[in-house]
Parts: C-alpha cells; structure tokens; sequence
C-alpha cells in the first residue's frame, strides 16, 4: 500500500504541484518570519550592547526636564541631581570616575531650516572633558569639543548627512528660541541612537544645562566601578547618597543592560506574532486548497481504490495510503518551503536596509527552532488537511470498481454540513450583534469569537450559496458569451463543494482586505473630524516633538506680517465637581476666528465672560446646562465656582472643555501649549506660511501645517499601515490563486470526456477556453462577493466597539475601492484560468471521449 501510495504521488506529480506549491509558501511564510525576525532581533542586541559597556551604576532623575509635569517637580521638591551629587558618589571607595549627564531633544536644522531625520531621534548632550581636554564617550575625529554657547560638537553621520564642515555656522533648537552656533567638532559614536540614523548635539556642561534642563542639574549621573568591585557593591554604597525622592531610579549597568535586552526581545516577538498571524492566514487559505485536491484525487480514483478493497486492502490501509500520499508531499513541501523562508529572510532584511539606511544589520540567524516549527508545520497542516478526504476514501465500497462517474454526495450528509453552517454563522452573528450594541471595548472579545464563527459559518455553508447566488449571473452569462457562458454558469454549480472550496481561499482573503479598507476610512474619516472640524484657521504651528511651545512663539507669531489673529492653545487639568478633566484654552477675543464648535445651547462669547463650554458628555456626567455652575480645584490649590456659558456637540480638536486663556492664566501661569493657531489675511498662502517660519526664526523644530497638510498627513500614515496590511495579505491571495489554478486544472482532467464530447459536437477551441475562463471568473467573483459583504460587516462590529474611544466614529464604506476589489478578483480569476483554459482546448477529442 505504501508502494502504491508513492506511485500515486508520482504519478500525478502535475496534479499536486499546486497544492505541493501552497504548502511551500505557506511555511515559506512561516520560516522567513522567524529567520527575519531573530536576524533582526540579533541585529538591535548587538547594537545596543554597548550602550552601558562603561556604566557600572547609574542613577537617573525621571522628573528631570521639560517634559515633567508640575506635578512631578513639586513633588521632587528641591531634589535634583547636582555637582555636589556627583562629587558625593564620585568619592565612594568603590568609584573609579563619576560623570554628570545632561540630556534631552535637540533638533539640528540643515542648510534649508529642515529638521535633520526624525524628531524621536534627535538628542542633546554634555560634553565632558577630563583633564586632558577629551571626553572618552565622544572621541574628535575632527576639531575639539565645545567650550561655551556658542559652540557646539555633532556626530559624524548628521555633519556629513548635512554637509557640514567644522568652522561653520549650524542651527538647533531645544524647546525654545533657535541657537546659532559654531560647529567646532565632529566626533564618532557607538551609541544607537546615532547608529539607527538619528542625530546628537554636543553642548559644553552650562549651555546644556540651561537649554534642555535647568542650571546646575543632570538628568543622570554614570559610575564606573573601581577594579574588584562589583557593580551590585557600588550600588549598595551609592543608593544612600542618592538624594531622597520617588524620581530617581538607581540600577546597576548589568541590571540596565538585562533590561533593554529583554525589551527587544519582547518587541521581535511583537513582531514575529504579527508576522506568523499573516503567514497562518496563507496556511489557512492552503488548507482548502490541499483537502479540494485530495477530494478530487479520491474522486478520480474511485475506480482504483474500490478495486484496492476488492482484492483485500483494509479501510485502514486506504486511509493511509492517501494519509502516506499527503506526509510525502508535505515533506517535500516544507523543506522547499524552508529553503524558500530563509530567501525571504534575508531579502526582508534587505528590505529594511533600502527603506532605512541605518536599521541595524546582522548576519542571517537560522535557529534550530525556525526548521524544526517550519518542517512541523509544514507536514501537519497537509496531512492533517488530507485526512478527511482519506476517510472519504476508506467507505469507498468494492462494488464502486463496477461502475463509472463520480460517486453522489448523500443527501443527509448535505442536511447535517448545512445545520452545523447554520448554527455557527447565526451564533458568530448573534455575538457580533451583542458586541457591537456594547460601544466600548468590553465587546472587542464577542466581536472576535463572533467573526471567527460566522467565518466559519459561511465557509460550511458556501455549497448552499453558490446554486442560489452564481444562478443570478446565469442570464447575463449568456447574454454575453452565449453557449460557453450557459456552460459556464453551469460546471461552476455542477458540484457546490468543489466551487465552495475554491472560492472559500478568496473570501479569506477579500474578507480580510475590504474589512480592513472599511476600517481605515472609517478611522480615518472620525480622526480627520476631531482634528480639522473644529478648526477655522488657516495654520496650526506646533512643535515637531509635541513638547510644549514656549511663550516667546506665541508672541512671534502674533506680530508675523499678514497675521489677522492667533491664539495659543493650551491645555490644563483641573478638577471639575471633584474629577479631573481636561481644559483647552484660546483666546477669547479671537475664538470665533480660529475654532468653531456646534452649540446646542449658549454662546461663545460667554468665554469672554470667564466662563466654561462643555461638551455634552460632561454635561451630562455632571447634569449641567448653560447657566449651571461647577465648583473647581486649581492647580494652585485654591478653589471657586466657574459657570457654564455653552454646550457643544462631543467631537473636535478641543477636548470636553473650554475656557479662556486668560481664565487659565490666573491659576496656572504656564500651562502647557501644544499649538498655536493662525487667521490670515488673506486666508491659508504660501506668504503666509513663510511669514510664520521666519517669525519662528525657521526653528527646525517648529512646524506649520494647514489644516489640509494636517489631514494629509494623517490620511498618509493610515494609507501607509493599509498598503503593509494589504503587503502582508498579499501570500494569502497568491495561495488562493494557485487554489484557482489547481481546482479548475483538475476539474479539466476531471471533464476529459464531457470536453471531447463538446468539441465533437461543434464547441470549436476558442469556445472551450472561454468556458473554463468565465467558470473560473465566475467562481472567483462569488467568492470575493461573499468575502466584501463578510468584511464590511465584521469592520461596522468593530467600530461599534471603538465608539467609546474615538468620538464620531461612524462606519465609512469606500464603494470605489470594493468595487476595485472585486474587480481584481474578476481579472485573479481569468488570469488562474489562462493555463487550464489553454489545456482544456488542446486535449485530444478522440482520447478524451474515450477516458473511463
């Protein structure tokens, strides 16, 4: 039997290279994931390992900076990292040097006022010279450090990314005015922020001080270990010296460098779970492809296996034999598929080093792991996706040698598959329904379990669908091709299981797509209306590192030429009726000018007056209308009683409350100020625009963006996370096209002698091809019809649960983009049938109404 098996493989070597070629990419997918992702995960620990090679202990001051809130400095008090501190841990017996490190955002402009590489990655820094002059964290490669404010050092990649030479004249800014300085240095660093493409500014102690903290503090100070001390040691000696507060955090080198190693673990892992999701998603969509093949395979062979029965093979030994037949083709595959993945491997890391010049590069990591999980999976997946047909084939009875065709599906078994489809899609529905009826996040979960049934569901129940739905397009069909279309419309319902099959790997995938599409316009469309609804001015000037704007940017902008009016916005927490809530400040004279919000009751002009506007939500939450009054908490810990002045529609840039600026002043003389916005003359011009970049002193940092260049650029990043979805989806579909190519092959093989009687009675070639594209555009157009509907269904559940965290989020349908969508799977179709097609017309008409 097993002899038999083999032969059967080879026999029909042609007839498997499909499912063999699913089943390669499938693992392919799979071994190219965690290649790809343990190359990458060693290519990040290793740039990294240096990070803390001379740090023995380290004491950090989290409160340190512009970034903490006033909450956390008036909790520190009058702690803070000095140079007595570092004097005091200096004179430890178990010191070998301490150093003061000040730290912080510092943005170099290049010679056109841009910001050099992006905000997250700019840093600033102290330059500490010993007594020889040099400091041994930055070595010169050209020039000497910086000595006073006007000098500054940059690192070797940023002075050549820019061209800039030692003796010029460059421009950073810090979270406030733009400084002109000298570049009197260019040195080299390992450190992985200026590795991983991102750029370092070296001030002397006193300039770095005062424009990314304070005067006379550090933001943490570095011990190294004198020899045959531990690094636990010095920490034991170091902690009491550490001044006392909640905000200094003292960890020894080895614990820090333990810590950021297990961090990058941990976000590979990420990466690896949501890059094996995808690739299960190619296997899933195999699964149908390989159980189709072996059903057909069975099917022809009815003959062959009942005559196996007859002269004594067991129920058991058929069942293995096809069993044997998958294990074979499943091996093969998987070591193919493992070859494959390390490919893809390596070209996704080459991937990553064209997108990103200095993404961390490593040589190919292949653990014994990835083959053993790639082999598994590879073999599992095929057998098991075998083993129905193989049962299939074990009741096949010997009498079945005596006859000939296809042996009918039973009428029960069609009963019961149709119950179970039943029940799972209208459970999955009845969850998906209670799920989305929840608006927030506790329905995420039914909502899950409901798609997973209902998908489920409908594949069970696709045979049922396909007579009742592909029947629709039978008119039409002959309309357009007359006799192969007839005969089209027809083979595509002749058997509903094999039809469902083949379109079931289509709908996983358009099922995917359009629910994804769905969510992105959706998403899109809610964050575009909170950001730019409300707003009525023509820029919005904020900081490219969401830090808080200084005072002196307001004022310059308020004096720029075609400048009508501009109001910071700001943004404080006070407690209102005992909870604490957000408050957004603009200026009262010029709200009307920048901002708009819908009204259900009150005026605007009540901000004059010094009072609230509320959104609904709070009004409701505190059973407030216009005229009520709130009893507030201030930051300075004084209260008193605030009216409210209007309500407005939840939604929009400018959060559950509103107040005057000068109202927030009183209570909180520096607020945080996220952004600036601007009226102009003449409305939103490119004078205008320069106007305001040169009033900012073209500070690299500071941005300015219209109210379309801030929806662009939200529509860019949700296009851009679309098309990696899509990128990523793009396996599955390849899989589903090869399921296309398979099936529709097979059922040529399967219709040699219908084929031949068709061409005896006049079908010419051209005639034959067409009917088997249009069966195949048929089946291909179900399938991904089903998928559309599946996926906007499951995308409108979705945001039902998200209402609650994204306020105005209604379900968008991009009709354009579906109607694109299922168009491609029309053209997927006719392209999977071209071969098939192309051999249907070509078979021989005598030796095909001949086959048995």
């Amino acid at each position: 039997m097993y002899r038999t098996a083999l032969r059967n493989v080879l026999a029909h070597k042609g007839r498997l290279l499909m499912t063999a070629l699913a089943v390669m990419l499938g693992t392919a997918f799979v071994a190219g994931t965690m290649v790809f992702s343990d190359t990458f995960g060693k290519a990040m620990r290793d740039s990294n390992s240096k990070s803390y090679s001379d740090v023995s202990v380290q004491v950090v001051d989290r409160a340190a900076g512009s970034g903490a809130s006033a909450k956390q400095k008036s909790e520190s008090g009058s702690a803070a990292l000095t140079d007595a501190t570092v004097q005091q841990l200096a004179a430890l017996p178990g010191t070998a040097n301490a150093r003061g490190v000040v730290g912080g955002f510092t943005g170099v402009a290049d010679r056109g006022g841009n910001l050099i590489g992006e905000f997250w990655a700019a840093k600033g820094a102290n330059f500490a010279p010993g007594q020889d002059g040099k400091d041994p964290r930055y070595p010169m490669a050209e020039g000497q450090g910086p000595t006073n404010a006007k000098e500054i050092a940059l690192d070797r990649r940023t002075a050549d990314k820019a061209g800039y030479k030692v003796g010029d004249t460059v421009r950073v800014a810090a979270n406030g005015p733009v400084v002109e300085a000298k570049l009197t240095g260019i040195f080299t660093t390992d450190d992985p922020v200026v590795s991983t493409g991102g750029t370092l500014t070296l001030f002397d102690k006193a300039t770095a001080q005062q424009l990314l903290l304070e005067p006379g503090r550090y933001s943490s100070i570095v011990l190294t270990a004198k020899p045959g001390t531990t690094d636990d040691a010095l920490l034991a000696q170091a902690e009491p010296k550490v001044p006392s507060g909640h905000q200094f955090d003292v960890e020894t080198g080895t614990k820090l460098k333990a810590d950021e190693q297990d961090m990058i673990a941990k976000g590979t892992d990420t990466l690896r779970t949501v890059l094996l999701a995808f690739a299960g998603i190619s296997l899933f969509v195999g699964i149908f492809i390989i159980a189709n093949t072996f059903t057909m395979l069975v099917a022809q062979r009815t003959k062959e296996l009942a005559l196996l029965r007859a002269i004594g093979a067991s129920r058991k030994q058929v069942t293995r034999s096809v069993l044997v037949e998958a294990l074979a083709i499943g091996a093969v595959s998987a070591v193919a598929g493992l070859l494959a993945g390390i490919g893809i491997g390596a070209g996704m890391q080459s991937l990553m080093r064209t997108l990103n010049e200095n993404m961390p590069q490593s040589s190919l990591v292949i653990e014994p792991t990835t083959v053993v999980v790639t082999l598994t999976v590879g073999v599992l997946v095929t057998v098991l996706s075998a083993l129905l047909p193989a049962m299939r084939a074990s009741r096949i009875a010997p009498v079945a040698a005596m006859s000939s065709g296809d042996q009918p599906t039973s009428q029960k078994s069609l009963v019961v598959r149709n119950t179970i489809g039943s029940l799972l899609a209208a459970g999955g529905l009845a969850l998906i329904g209670f799920g989305a009826s929840t608006g927030d996040g506790s329905g995420r979960m039914p909502v899950a379990l409901g798609a997973f049934l209902t998908l489920i569901g409908v594949f069970v129940l696709l045979p049922l669908l396909s007579r009742p739905v592909i029947a629709l397009v039978g008119p039409v069909l002959r309309k357009l091709a007359g006799t192969p279309g007839k005969l089209a419309q027809q083979n595509a319902v002749r058997n509903p299981r094999r039809t469902a099959s083949t379109a079931a790997a289509l709908t996983i995938g358009l099922t995917l797509v359009s629910g994804l599409t769905v969510l992105g316009a959706s998403v899109g469309g809610a964050i575009d209306k909170a950001v730019t609804s409300s707003m009525k001015a023509d820029y919005i000037v904020s900081a490219a590192n969401s830090m808080n704007l200084s005072d002196q940017v307001a004022a310059q902008i308020a004096k720029a030429p075609g400048v009508v009016a501009s109001s910071p916005l700001t943004s404080a927490y006070w407690e209102l009726n005992g909870t604490s809530k957000a408050i957004s400040g603009l200026n009262a004279d010029s709200f009307d000018q920048l901002a708009e919000v819908k009204l259900t009751s009150g005026s605007t002009s009540a901000l004059g007056k010094g009072q609230l506007l509320v959104d609904q939500d709070v009004a409701k939450k505190f059973n407030v209308t216009t005229g009520s009054t709130m009893t507030v908490s201030f930051p300075d810990e004084s209260t008193g009683q605030l009216t409210v002045g209007g309500v407005y529609e939840k939604g929009g840039m400018l959060g559950p409350v509103v107040l005057a600026n000068s109202e927030i002043a009183k209570h909180d003389p520096k607020p945080y100020v996220s952004d600036v916005l601007v009226k102009g003359k003449d409305g939103a011009t490119g004078a205008l625009k320069q106007s305001l970049k040169d009033a900012t002193g073209a500070n690299p940092v500071i941005e300015v963006k219209s109210k379309q260049e801030v929806r662009d650029d939200f529509s860019q990043s949700i296009t851009f996370i679309l098309n990696l979805m899509y990128g990523l989806l793009a396996m599955s579909v390849l899989v589903a096209i090869l399921g296309v190519i398979n099936t529709l092959a097979m059922s040529v093989f399967e219709r040699k002698r219908e084929i031949g009687m068709l061409r005896a009675i006049g079908l010419d070639r051209r005639g034959i091809k067409r009917m088997v594209r249009l069966e195949s555009v048929v089946i291909s157009l179900f399938g991904a019809g089903i998928g559309l509907l599946l996926g906007c269904f499951i995308a409108w559940a979705i945001n039902g649960t998200l209402k609650s965290s994204l306020a105005g989020l209604t379900t968008v349908v991009p009709y354009g983009q579906l109607a694109l969508f299922l168009a491609l799977a029309g053209v997927v179709g006719l392209v999977a049938a071209l071969w098939p097609a192309r051999r249907a017309s070509r078979l021989d008409i005598l030796s095909s109404i001949k086959t048995d």
